[in-house]
Formats: structure tokens, C-alpha cells, sequence
């Protein structure tokens, strides 16, 4: 009779064994440019958000009788939240979340000839665009692939790493 340790499981990884983190984009395993955490992801995000939401409420103002961030207009704090993850991701390779939590966005990928290097350099407005807008559709930031990016970040050709 066949046992489980005999077929192995899909959570190990692939047929490789390269089943750990980061492994197909030449990343360590942990500290710098090792790949970001869930715990930093959701922390940033809510930091974003935070900020995004008290911009809102302080400037357009939907219901003057709410608490504070009860004021914001949902619809300009997702555009802010946009805004500010196009503006800082694309060109400083960190938005204000990113920043206080130790994280930044880079690019990342693997090419015939191997991973692409880190050359230390923001991934531009293009990818920050792409990454953005799946990121506001919520679905594809909470579908990881089996290294542990985001599809938000897979397709966009980046990956959110420590400092």
C-alpha cells in the first residue's frame, strides 16, 4: 500500500524540491531582499489605507456628522490609494507603508539565462501601474503563487521584498 510519504504532497513544491520562498527569483531565503511576510504585507497595507482614508476624510469630506475617518468618500480613498501607490511604488520602489515596515517593491523575474538581478532601481510607473490596479481589485493580492508572491505582483514583474 502506497503511503503519503511516498507521493509527497503539492505543498512541498515541485518536482525540483526548489520549494522554498523566493527560490525561481534568486532571493534569500531570509532577511535582506528575502521575500516580504504576510504579517509586513497586511501591516503596510494597512498603514497605506490609513493614510489614504485620513486624506480623504480631511479633504473631501462625504458625511461632515462622522467620526473622522467615518468622513472619507470610499471611492476618492481608493483613488488616493491609487495615486499614492502608482507615485511612490513607481518611483522611489516604496510607498509610505512599505517604507515604516521595512519593505520595498523591486523587479523581479526570471529570464533563459537566470533570475534577473537587483539592480537597486524603482520598477517604474508602467509595473507600478499594472501592480496597482490588480491590487484595488483586492482578488489577485490575496492569490499567491507557489514561490509566495501576490499575482498582483507576479504580473506585474515585481516582487515586495525586505530592505
Amino acid at each position: 500500500m502506497a503511503t503519503r510519504d511516498d507521493v509527497g504532497s503539492w505543498l512541498e513544491g515541485g518536482p525540483s524540491g526548489e520549494g522554498r520562498r523566493g527560490a525561481g527569483l534568486g532571493l534569500p531565503d531570509e532577511g535582506s531582499g528575502s521575500l516580504a511576510r504576510l504579517g509586513r504585507r497586511v501591516a503596510a497595507l494597512c498603514v497605506d489605507w490609513l493614510l489614504a482614508l485620513a486624506i480623504s476624510a480631511a479633504l473631501f469630506p462625504a458625511n461632515q456628522d462622522a467620526w473622522f475617518l467615518a468622513r472619507a468618500d470610499s471611492l476618492v480613498t481608493l483613488g488616493i490609494f491609487a495615486a499614492e501607490n502608482v507615485l511612490l511604488v513607481g518611483l522611489l520602489g516604496f510607498g509610505v507603508g512599505h517604507r515604516v515596515l521595512g519593505m520595498r517593491v523591486r523587479r523581479a523575474g526570471a529570464t533563459p539565462d537566470g533570475p534577473l538581478p537587483d539592480d537597486g532601481r524603482a520598477p517604474g510607473l508602467g509595473r507600478a501601474v499594472v501592480r496597482t490596479a490588480l491590487l484595488c481589485l483586492v482578488v489577485p493580492a490575496v492569490v499567491w503563487d507557489a514561490e509566495g508572491r501576490g499575482m498582483h505582483d507576479r504580473l506585474a514583474g515585481t516582487a515586495l521584498v525586505r530592505r
